[in-house]
């Protein structure tokens, strides 16, 4: 487990920049944190890092369920906030042809645990002041 402290928003980005190299094709990262914990910044961070040149488009999937992004690998970006059956919802959103050719990138990932594949990255960022963040990485098995 590694555990990383940012002081900003654009320090959380960063720090997504830097992370993006650990990644590839095939790799799912959970990222499990309240609202406003910073998941979308984090997830603006790898897409940057993957290769996205407009980190504009990078934008929470909350009512549209999942985005894709191009970059190094495809980059889909999920949102299990408001799915209501969140482990059949994830099968057919086609999370194994997402997996087979680019990095999968859960938000809410805690609310299917079980519906993710194995092994998988997991990010927990916790909220420890008004713009700090405690982010622990650590692989599932």
């Amino acid at each position: 487990m590694e555990e990383f402290e940012t002081h900003s928003a654009s320090e959380t980005l960063a720090l997504g920049r830097r992370l993006a190299a650990r990644f590839g094709a095939g790799d799912c990262v959970a990222l499990v944190g309240g609202l406003g914990a910073g998941k979308t910044v984090l997830v603006r961070g790898l897409a940057e890092g993957m290769g996205l040149r407009d980190s504009r488009l990078v934008a929470s999937p909350t009512f549209v369920l999942a985005r894709e992004y191009p970059g190094r690998v495809p980059i889909h970006h999920l949102d299990l906030y408001r799915m209501t059956a969140p482990d059949a919802e994830l099968a057919q959103l086609g999370l194994e042809e997402m997996l087979a050719d680019g990095v999968v990138v859960v938000e809410w990932a805690d609310r299917a645990p079980n519906a993710l594949p194995l092994p998988h990255w997991r990010v927990t960022i916790r909220i420890t002041g008004e713009t700090r963040r405690q982010l622990c990485l650590g692989r599932v098995d």
